[in-house]
């Protein structure tokens, strides 16, 4: 696999003492793809590097899936470096499956502590066994969708390791994003007794996603276990599953993660960030094309630079963008630290 590379790919795996006993007996072993960039052997050289992290359902070892008439981000984000278009950075690609789907990369007691993880336990792990600059102006993170969301919220909460993101088509604007999929999940909850555990069960006596709405309601069990789930792990949806009326208690938990919502309250960390690249395709399913505008024009009221942003809304829906990927790497790869 990949032997086309011009770079290497180290796969390798963690074992994370955070994942240990987490709530959904997931495995704390976690695979880790390491990338580094032609000439990297051959020098005494430290990079910056670049976290990749995935959209709902995305494992690891997807990056590996090719589709027809494209070739896989592993090899497309190679060229980069390969083909002289970028100075070279280390990428890590980062596994943050839940029996769920996902864990939107955030701390919570329905999933595991999967936000620690990244920046408490990968992060060093690599800085320890990689020739990394270990500075927040030499680290970025990028992702798509559930990963985007992922990518704006990790610097703000982590300022100190994080200096530039790439979000595509990243979960923002709540409102729009998910109110519409609460109306759908309600309706289809009707075959089981409005009850979203008697759904997964179900899904899981069967041959996954063979259903109408089973993405739809696994994404929606993982988001709530991620953001509205109580102490004791179980999740709490944030609307009646009869009616659809919102929790308000349970929606303010969501929308305090909503990236749009967090701006004021990260300002100070968003405006030392080198490097923001912001794009979403204009027919976005969950108009997270109207998501990426609000997050931008947030960025430039609090007063990030202007000449900091990469801004652009592409026809597109919100699949098959995979192509943005490497686009949003060459930016980074020119505007993050090469000293420490």
């Amino acid at each position: 696999m990949f032997s086309e590379l011009e770079g290497t790919l180290h796969r390798e795996t963690i074992d994370s003492v955070l994942l240990r006993d987490n709530p959904l007996g997931d495995p704390h072993v976690r695979p880790l793809w390491v990338y580094t960039p032609p000439g990297y052997a051959e020098s005494d050289d430290r990079y910056p590097t670049v976290y990749v992290i995935q959209g709902y359902s995305g494992q690891v070892e997807m990056w590996g899936n090719r589709q027809a008439f494209r070739q896989p981000f592993i090899v497309t984000a190679d060229q980069v470096f390969a083909q002289g278009r970028a100075p070279g950075c280390i990428l890590v690609y980062v596994d943050a499956w839940t029996a769920y789907g996902g864990s939107q990369f955030v701390d919570s007691p329905g999933t595991g502590k999967y936000h620690s993880y990244l920046c408490d336990e990968v992060v060093p792990h690599v800085d320890a066994r990689y020739r990394t600059i270990a500075a927040a102006g030499s680290r970025a993170i990028s992702g798509k969708s559930s990963g985007g969301f992922g990518a704006m919220i990790t610097p703000m909460l982590r300022p100190d390791l994080f200096g530039a993101l790439a979000t595509h088509a990243g979960d923002a604007l709540y409102e729009y994003c998910y109110l519409n999929e609460f109306a759908k999940s309600a309706r289809a909850l009707r075959e089981y007794d409005h009850d979203i555990m008697k759904w997964w069960t179900d899904f899981n006596s069967r041959v996954s996603l063979t259903k109408e709405h089973d993405m739809s309601l696994t994404l929606l069990l993982g988001c709530t276990a991620a953001f509205s789930a109580d102490p004791d792990g179980t999740p709490r949806l944030p609307f009646d599953p009869r009616s659809g009326v919102l929790v308000p208690e349970l929606w303010d938990r969501w929308l305090a993660w909503d990236p749009i919502r967090m701006i004021d309250r990260y300002a100070d960390a968003l405006r030392g960030l080198r490097a923001v690249w912001i794009d979403a395709g204009t027919r976005d399913e969950w108009f997270l094309d109207l998501g990426a505008e609000a997050f931008k024009d947030g960025l430039l009221r609090i007063g990030v630079p202007q000449e900091r942003i990469s801004f652009e809304l592409f026809p597109a829906a919100h699949g098959g963008i995979d192509y943005r990927y490497p686009l949003a790497v060459e930016w980074l790869a020119h505007r993050l630290e090469r000293s420490s």
